[in-house]
């Protein structure tokens, strides 16, 4: 069975490890029918738009992409790339576990942290809209609703039982903003109810992010509004190695794009530097969601492997390896 696939490979590194994630994947055995169209900064300088139209006809038609980092102009008025493809697409869960891997160094490397954080993904300040009050008084909207609430949380209850974790623990303000986060928690609590075995408890963000730090090996799945999220999210990846390590994905109900959550990095870009990790491990995810379960876990084997054997990872990991170097690394160890 063969599979059709939207590739974004994106700006900066992203055409680097976008050709070395493809080359892994491929090296699976899995039949993949790639489609490659272009967004970011290159597609703005190229056709105008930062998102062109054919970005969404293939994903129309594919339903599922693999995208690698995009640059979004900043205060030019151009939407971020990744929130206009989760607001169109209602890519409303995003999804990004967190593990350590082997012979990584980190300052919590002594812990075999196992995290998965789930982020609502299309609404609270995310929304965009503000306004100026008057001059020097600008207004920005917190939207909080019960449909996106029950769906993210549902999301994580579901994954926790299908996964067999222990634990869901919502994040929160709702000391402060009773009525936008007091929703988000009634949503939680009332999913909740329905998973009796998983074990629900509840942290405002401020104490979350301090116990992440001071303990994260007690923490197991974590469901957040979009902002906490977004910052969490980034907070959990430091503790593991940091964005060039952990996968990303973005679930609707009939759309995914799996993606690499770190920067472009044109200061290394075109010079063979670049450490494909996190977005080959976006591709153990995506490979999950197509149903290729066995190739998805001997691709996520070999990546932990080569970490495990230490010879050939990349500068920013305390390697000398290159760019293809890894990647061939990496496909060795799938055979």
């Amino acid at each position: 069975m063969s599979h059709q696939v939207t590739l974004i490979p994106g700006d900066g590194i992203g055409p680097e490890v976008a050709e070395a994630t493809v080359r892994a994947v491929d090296a699976t055995g899995v039949k993949i029918e790639w489609e490659r169209v272009e967004a970011g900064v290159r597609a703005l300088a190229e056709y105008g738009q930062l998102i062109p139209d054919d970005v969404f006809a293939s994903l129309e038609v594919t339903r599922v992409g693999l995208k690698g980092p995009t640059a979004t102009p900043i205060a030019g008025g151009h939407q971020s790339i990744n929130v206009a493809l989760r607001k169109k697409l209602g890519l409303y869960t995003n999804f990004r576990p967190v593990r350590m891997l082997p012979g990584l160094k980190t300052r919590f490397s002594d812990l075999a942290l196992d995290l998965a954080i789930f982020r609502e993904n299309t609404e609270d300040l995310y929304s965009g809209l503000e306004h100026e009050v008057v001059p020097g008084v600008v207004e920005s909207l917190k939207i909080i609703t019960r449909t996106a609430s029950l769906k993210i949380a549902r999301a994580a209850f579901e994954y926790a039982r299908r996964e067999h974790r222990r634990k869901v623990t919502a994040i929160h303000k709702a000391n402060i903003m009773k009525l936008s986060d007091g929703l988000f928690l009634k949503c939680c609590r009332e999913v909740a109810a329905e998973f009796p075995e998983v074990t629900y408890n509840e942290l405002i963000v401020d104490n979350a992010c301090m116990q992440l730090v001071m303990r994260p090996e007690t923490f197991d799945l974590l469901v957040l509004p979009n902002l906490y999220g977004d910052i969490i999210s980034d907070l959990a990846a430091g503790l593991v190695g940091g964005l060039g390590i952990v996968p990303g994905a973005n679930i609707g109900d009939n759309h995914a794009i799996f993606e690499a959550v770190h920067g472009t990095a044109p200061d290394i870009a075109g010079k063979g530097l670049a450490n494909p990790t996190a977005l080959m491990q976006s591709a153990v995810l995506m490979l999950s969601h197509l149903g290729e379960r066995e190739a998805s876990a001997r691709l996520h084997r070999a990546i932990y492997r080569v970490y495990a054997e230490g010879s050939s990872l990349t500068g920013d990991v305390g390697g000398k390896a290159s760019t293809t170097e890894f990647t061939d690394a990496v496909i060795a160890r799938l055979r």
